[in-house]
């Protein structure tokens, strides 16, 4: 068995697969929240992810035993994708030193800047390398006494092998990252920074003493690999076989990262960001939309509504006729990445009236996450990439309404995967590259991801949206005036 496990922002998922691909156990355990996180604040205890991985591989253990699996079939490697940009500092013995600094978080903005002007290329305060000045500059005692700056993958990768590492997914990503040049105009000691390691490799072995501690003695035995899958997306386009031109993967959670696999990059628009595909010689390009599936839980609650289940939720968004009765909804509830690059944008309803219930407020929430893709895929067309179709990851994937909304809005084909949670089956394709069991990742994936329902777009509803979209469009353009000075900064 394979012992794939992803790191998210409010829960750890994980499952057994065989090393034909099928899922044979899954889990979602809690990742404890930090109090207090005010925006632009965002922060998570490292030992909230050691608490969940530990809970994680007691229900799937659980789960084992009720299945007759036992030790019959042994777990023979580990392999582990994360959330990021998330950071953390530790010292030589491998103890956090403050909580992670995660994604979510934009404090460094003005170390963002400082970096930006530097280096000579824009960072955004979400990366590592603003937060990393951060900590130099607002906590030098815990900036000197750090021994390595790790994610949240490589910590736990760490915990189990002993050894440190920075994943780095192709040699483009370093800009982003961190490389030997940015270190040294910043100021920052290069030794804190652990030696760079390609995707679907092995950090090191399980060691005996992490086999205790994390309730692993019945399950696996030690000097079994820990393999590294890196960031969460792009464990999650080798789970959808994003990884031929024309296909496009939409990783839906708390926020929605849109990744298309391009055969070229000729020509460039500054609001999205083009990287080196995975898969060799394919770009990657992509635009990360912050509050998506965090704006349709904050509508739940605000509305009174979290006693529903999701699928009661979205059953009541789908009474309400599309479009809302004319109602928009802006989804920037902690500013906004791609396309906007806004950190003072916030949400909005427009165009509320008397006539608008619960329902319509619920669909419009809903739909603000269909125009916030297309806003993004629409800046892709544009600059000439060619997007097929979407292929949708993670929970709200297996959502029959919010997959239809997407469909007509985009008026493109959304594909879901058999298997949802599909940062997993990338994680396992990689393993098994490494494990020599096929070629290399495009192989695995061709070989063990399979597609489930596909939700085609319904013509009858494109004028509307078009003219919704428009209008979504608008509305940010006459009021990104207005949000800095709400927030008492000057615009």
């Amino acid at each position: 068995m394979i012992y794939s496990i992803d790191i998210g922002t409010a829960s750890m998922k994980g499952g057994f697969f065989t090393r034909s691909g099928s899922c044979v156990a899954f889990a979602k355990a809690p990742i404890r929240a930090e109090k207090g996180n005010i925006p632009p604040i965002h922060e998570i205890s490292a030992f909230a992810w050691l608490d969940a991985f530990k809970e994680l591989t007691r229900m799937l253990a659980g789960q084992s035993a009720a299945g007759g699996l036992g030790l019959h079939q042994p777990i023979e490697a580990i392999v582990v994708s994360g959330n990021g940009p998330t950071i953390v500092p530790v010292d030589k013995s491998g103890q956090p030193l403050m909580n992670a600094i995660t994604w979510l978080d934009r404090r460094a903005s003005a170390e963002a800047a400082e970096a930006s002007e530097a280096l000579e290329y824009k960072l955004d305060p979400a990366y590592n390398l603003p937060k990393i000045l951060w900590i130099r500059n607002h906590a030098p005692d815990i900036y000197e006494k750090t021994r390595w700056f790790v994610s949240c993958p490589e910590y736990l990768c760490a915990q189990l092998s002993g050894n440190y590492v920075s994943f780095l997914p192709a040699e483009g990503f370093k800009k982003i990252i961190w490389d030997e040049q940015a270190l040294a105009r910043l100021f920052l000691d290069a030794e804190k920074f652990p030696p760079f390691l390609p995707p679907a490799s092995a950090v090191g072995v399980l060691t005996q003493p992490a086999r205790a501690e994390f309730d692993l003695e019945n399950l696996a035995e030690p000097g079994i690999p820990i393999i590294g899958s890196g960031p969460d997306f792009l464990a999650a386009l080798v789970g959808t076989a994003t990884i031929e031109p024309g296909r496009a993967c939409d990783r839906a959670g708390t926020s929605e990262g849109i990744n298309l696999c391009a055969a070229e990059a000729e020509l460039r628009d500054s609001r999205l960001l083009y990287m080196p595909h995975i898969i060799e010689p394919y770009w990657n390009i992509s635009g990360v939309i912050s509050t998506s599936g965090k704006a349709v839980s904050w509508i739940r609650g605000t509305l009174g509504l979290s006693d529903l289940s999701y699928d009661e939720f979205f059953a009541m968004a789908e009474t309400a006729q599309a479009g809302a009765r004319g109602l928009l909804f802006l989804p920037y509830l902690s500013g906004e990445r791609a396309p906007i690059w806004d950190p003072a944008a916030r949400g909005a309803f427009i165009g509320l009236g008397l006539h608008h219930g619960k329902a319509e407020m619920a669909r419009a929430v809903v739909e603000s996450t269909g125009f916030a893709i297309r806003d993004v895929v629409e800046l892709m067309e544009a600059a000439g990439a060619r997007v097929d179709d979407i292929r949708v990851t993670g929970h709200p994937a297996s959502g029959r309404v919010w997959n239809q909304i997407k469909a007509d809005i985009l008026q493109k084909p959304v594909r879901a995967p058999e298997f949802y949670q599909a940062e997993l089956v990338g994680n396992t394709c990689m393993a098994l590259a490494a494990m020599g069991e096929f070629g290399d990742m495009a192989e695995a994936s061709r070989a063990i991801v399979k597609t489930g329902l596909v939700y085609e777009p319904s013509a009858g509803k494109k004028a509307l949206y078009d003219e919704l979209f428009g209008l979504y469009r608008e509305s940010y353009q006459a009021l990104k005036g207005i949000f800095p000075r709400l927030a008492g900064e000057s615009a």
